[in-house]
């Protein structure tokens, strides 16, 4: 199996590098970097370094304007001290595949590196009309906000991971019928292997939702199933006097004791601004009722998370969060971001510098910095810091 899963791998980038662009019914993009991980742990312990190699392509293919095929493969090699220190539960949690089917392929791994492949996108989409219909490994973006999304139940990601701007997909069909020019209406199926449930490997999640536009305001509105729970949601995106106001709320609750248990809501807010000067604000408040007011304990922020889902984005009651960005020049731009569980005490700050070098290469630097004492959400992580370079083609 791994051999033709090269093969596949490189009849793409032939395909990309030997093709006439007035013959294309197909698209290629991707990019290749280099990360560099710094980590200083919160204790006196020694400091440690990992390097990860990564390549991205995604391929699109037309053949008639009816079908679309897509697939997105990500390759990756890790090595340093991380891997060793973590070795071989950072390999095993970095190729957990929660898909029907397994498409993450571990290469080969030692004490000190792993290589692997994934494959986050895979699927075929039919439309026709005010329909489409879209089955595979897609991702199905339900969320609104930035960094807390309770609406997006088919495939929640890590605000953390921030490497990973395309985010994670899942197995899945969806149905969306656009009603309207600015209403449609979607349902969503998939079946995962729920690899840490207890009672069943297989779940499945299940929703329709309904989106549409009242005086300026886009609303929708969903129900189903995901996992273990019904689940229920709305959500908006408008505007107050020229600032972005966007919500979502979700309400879980145990489907097997629909009626002798209490549910967990989930809901969040984020407001946006534009200065005069460039400078771009962003705020937002998380409330999980399921959430602990005391020590939150550590395991939120790991890249690497157990279980992130639309209902348990954190282990806290209460979540703050701030952002601000400002472009120095069209070719650097710098922010700087910041969450805080005001019950605990404990908090986050992520610098950033974004800077271009040529039309398709760039420097990302990023600290990842985490306070608190003890067995808080943050206080056991240190400090992390990153350098990027990366060519898209």
């Amino acid at each position: 199996m791994k051999k033709y899963v090269l093969i596949f791998f490189i009849l793409l980038f032939y395909l990309h590098t030997s093709a006439q662009e007035k013959d294309k019914t197909w698209q290629l993009n991707g990019h290749l970097q280099a990360l560099e991980d710094l980590w200083i742990p919160p204790s006196s312990a020694q400091w440690q370094t990992m390097t990860s190699l990564y390549n991205r392509l995604d391929f699109k293919w037309q053949p008639v304007n009816a079908l679309t095929f897509t697939t997105g493969v990500r390759n990756i090699f890790n090595y340093g001290q991380m891997v060793q220190s973590g070795f071989p539960l950072i390999s095993e949690l970095a190729t957990k595949d929660e898909g029907l089917v397994d498409m993450t392929w571990l290469w080969a791994d030692d004490t000190s590196y792993f290589f692997y492949s994934n494959i986050d996108r895979l699927n075929i989409k039919l439309k026709t009309g005010k329909f489409e219909a879209t089955a595979g490994r897609q991702r199905i973006n339900w969320g609104i906000n930035m960094v807390w999304t309770p609406n997006d139940i088919f495939n929640s990601y890590n605000y953390f991971d921030f490497d990973y701007v395309e985010r994670p997909g899942c197995d899945a069909l969806l149905l969306q019928y656009y009603t309207g020019n600015t209403a449609s209406l979607q349902f969503g199926f998939k079946v995962d292997q729920h690899l840490y449930a207890i009672d069943s490997a297989f779940k499945i999640t299940a929703a329709l939702m309904y989106r549409f536009n009242r005086r300026g305001y886009d609303f929708q509105f969903l129900g189903g199933v995901m996992r273990d729970d019904a689940v229920a949601g709305l959500g908006w995106s408008g505007n107050i006097k020229g600032a972005g106001f966007n919500g979502e709320a979700s309400y879980f609750l145990d489907k097997k004791q629909l009626f002798d248990t209490t549910g967990a809501f989930v809901g969040s807010m984020e407001l946006n601004y534009m200065l005069k000067n460039g400078v771009f604000l962003q705020g937002g408040y998380l409330y999980n009722s399921a959430g602990t007011t005391g020590p939150a304990g550590w395991g939120t922020a790991l890249i690497y998370a157990i279980d992130v889902s639309a209902k348990n984005f954190t282990k806290a009651r209460n979540s703050l969060f701030a952002q601000a960005s400002y472009p120095f020049s069209p070719l650097v731009n710098g922010t700087a971001a910041l969450i805080f569980n005001p019950n605990d005490k404990s908090g986050f700050a992520g610098p950033s510098l974004d800077i271009s070098l040529t039309n398709n290469i760039s420097l990302f630097l990023i600290g990842q910095i985490f306070w608190g004492k003890s067995m808080t959400e943050f206080g056991d992580y240190g400090t992390l810091v990153y350098w990027r370079l990366k060519w898209n083609f």
